[in-house]
């Protein structure tokens, strides 16, 4: 064989194997080379220092508004309200302040402000930032209808954060992922999300609202602010809120401990700097659309279509000198609103509108004029109360439509009132009930189950079981809790008093709690209402001082306040001292805040705290909610059902026993249903 014969040469199959290889070698190199291009990219985005951009400078160029999530829809404009725009400034990076507070009014744009925030930290200074709402729920509401849209509408955003995906744990409703960071939203009833990871900024937003407490480990905004420790002096807080009540508001707070900024604008005529106030707000009487500003330097009005301009050319001014130097706060009333929001004349049409409500007033001065509002808690003469004792034509007057009752237990005895109310939370103290024993004796436990079956006449001929009792847990909890147990829910509430304010929501629950019945212990075996107790004691206090209508008033028929406490004639002057045994005081702590609490002005206080549990067993029914076509029914109710003979005070022989307080067969309510999120 010739030596070329002999030589082996490549076949056409064996040419083809070796391109390919070939061309796999080169795409594995480029996808190697691609991949280095990619992490060599974002250890250079890592490496770059936090930008000279400003969060309005940022939001003037990138930020979409979503007309799901805003009047007006399109490119974000500063311009609109200036005002922001060093509040927004403030949150960048390069600005020296690390926490920033924002008293301020409805309608002002300032949660738009945050939301920008949030939009340029995953931008441009990508970190954990922590943002906190006052409950998880409003949490994620927040995050389909605000933060949602804002990465949605938003092309810089959009890129950066991936859409939630059901098999992608890092993109959830209350988590976003993006390079380099992640935004955790979380609500300030919980402890577990508020302490979930350290955080470079924190947003918290209408602190105001948050609860005293996150799940009974302390205060919301400490323990969120606790997330920040580690990131020292490159952390911002930012906290904003309408304001509350005077010494117990966490924004007010905030900013009379901070520079206290306000807004000082330029008056067209004579060029006088000043902030706004709303005693210099005037208008002809009864004629809201009058309204203009008189000017503090030339005394000369000023007409609301000044004010785009007088926007445009203001600047804050600091008022105070802070305690802390990294910390300088922001005030902002609703007079600031741009042309087209809140205007002059409907500000002075809101604050006519309240007058004669202490509600309507406080709701006007946090939403309006951004400021606290003073709870007045003295409490009323009780021999003024003694004088305006009423004899009731029935165990039930006219106006009352429902029963609830309050449970005081003691160690020798359990009190309960009895309560009737009508339209308006209108009410009447209908009976006063000691059950001597205390929670250690069985009798007395055995009495209180057949009050749950009691009836009482009402004037127009019903009779009327209790729909509910709320019955306080603070002492011989276990024993409560056996004795709510064995009676069910739908007449019984468990409640627990917690010190503070919360007028959104007075009354929460119902939670789980372990409970001891018979010597065995139960998980999850009694549901527990949370009551803020402090916001019934000063609502009872505000109620009691109402103004009765005069002989002649009630004679045209001009109805009573909504809310007025009608006590009876047979009330003693014992238990009127009790109603009124504490008075609101404010106190300093340690720190200098100051705070409001209740406290006792004498040792026994059981009437006043029986009609808070029974208030509360009324909010738990859902009275602050009842719409008309609900208030017929109770009406109806009073007047259809089982009737009593006029002439004996007993019923008719062919319906139910005598009412009054006779037990009577046991009967489940007064046809109240209960919303089933509170079953």
């Amino acid at each position: 064989m010739s030596e070329s014969s002999s030589t082996p040469w490549p076949t056409s199959g064996s040419r083809l194997n070796e391109e390919e290889n070939t061309s796999d070698l080169t795409e594995g190199l480029d996808l190697a080379f691609e991949g280095a291009e990619d992490i060599l990219r974002a250890w250079r985005r890592g490496m770059r220092p936090d930008p000279d951009l400003t969060v309005s400078e940022w939001a003037d160029k990138h930020r979409k508004l979503s007309s799901r999530a805003s009047a007006e829809p399109g490119q974000y404009r500063t311009a609109r309200t200036p005002y922001l725009r060093d509040i927004m400034d403030a949150l960048s990076p390069g600005h020296p302040a690390q926490r920033i507070s924002f008293m301020k009014a409805a309608q002002v744009g300032a949660t738009e402000a945050g939301n920008n925030w949030i939009g340029f930290v995953i931008h441009h200074a990508p970190g954990p930032m922590l943002a906190v709402l006052p409950t998880v729920e409003m949490a994620k509401r927040t995050s389909r209808g605000r933060i949602d849209p804002l990465i949605e509408d938003s092309p810089a955003l959009k890129e950066r954060v991936q859409p939630a995906r059901s098999r992608d744990a890092g993109n959830s409703m209350l988590s976003k992922e993006f390079p380099g960071g992640l935004l955790v939203l979380t609500g300030a009833n919980s402890a577990t999300g508020l302490r979930s990871m350290p955080a470079r900024y924190v947003f918290l937003d209408e602190v105001d609202a948050y609860p005293a407490s996150a799940d009974e480990e302390g205060d919301p905004v400490s323990l969120a602010e606790a997330r920040t420790t580690t990131f020292a002096h490159r952390r911002k807080v930012f906290m904003v809120s309408t304001p509350t009540i005077r010494g117990l508001s966490r924004i007010e707070r905030e900013f009379e401990a901070s520079d206290q900024r306000r807004y000082f604008v330029p008056c067209p005529h004579c060029g006088h700097m000043q902030w706004l106030q709303f005693e210099r707000l005037r208008w002809d009487k009864g004629r809201p659309e009058t309204a203009t500003y008189v000017c503090e330097g030339c005394d000369q009005s000023i007409a609301e279509h000044h004010k785009t301009q007088m926007l445009e050319q203001g600047e804050w001014r600091a008022t105070a000198v802070s305690a802390d130097p990294n910390a300088i706060g922001f005030h902002l009333s609703a007079l600031y609103s741009p042309i087209g929001w809140k205007s002059w004349e409907q500000i002075a049409r809101d604050w006519l509108a309240a007058q004669g409500s202490d509600e309507m007033l406080r709701a006007a001065r946090n939403t309006l004029l951004g400021e606290t509002w003073v709870e007045s808690g003295e409490a009323p003469e009780w021999q003024r109360l003694a004088d305006q004792r009423e004899a009731y034509a029935a165990q039930i007057p006219m106006g009352g439509l429902f029963l609830t009752a309050g449970a005081d237990v003691q160690k020798d005895r359990i009190e309960v009132d009895v309560w009737a109310w009508g339209r308006g939370l209108e009410s009447w103290l209908i009976d006063h009930i000691v059950i001597p024993g205390g929670p250690g004796d069985p009798a007395c436990w055995e009495t209180l189950t057949a009050l749950l079956g009691q009836t009482w006449a009402h004037e127009q001929g019903a009779v009327m079981p209790l729909a509910k009792l709320a019955i306080d847990t603070g002492y011989e909890t276990a024993a409560v809790y056996a004795w709510a147990r064995a009676q069910g829910i739908s007449q019984v509430a468990p409640v627990k008093g917690l010190e503070g304010f919360n007028r959104a929501a007075p009354v929460s629950g119902p939670t789980f709690v372990d409970a001891t019945v018979n010597g065995r212990k139960l998980k999850r075996g009694a549901r527990l209402w949370t009551v803020a107790t402090a916001t019934f004691k000063a609502e009872t206090y505000r109620y009691l001082r109402l103004e009765r209508p005069s002989d002649e008033d009630r004679a045209s028929g001009t109805p009573n306040p909504a809310g007025m406490i009608h006590l009876p004639d047979w009330a003693d002057s014992e238990w009127l001292k009790q109603l009124v045994a504490e008075q609101l005081a404010t106190i300093r702590d340690r720190r200098g805040y100051a705070r409001q609490e209740w406290q006792k002005m004498r040792e026994r206080n059981e009437a006043l705290d029986t009609r808070v549990y029974a208030r509360a067993a009324a909010w738990i029914l859902g009275a602050d909610r009842f719409d008309e076509r609900m208030w017929r029914q109770l009406e109806k109710q009073a007047g259809v059902e089982t009737k009593v003979n006029d002439e004996t005070n007993a019923p008719d022989k062919t319906t139910e026993p005598q009412a009054g307080r006779i037990a009577s067969p046991r009967r489940r309510g007064w046809k109240i249903s209960t919303p089933k999120y509170m079953e």
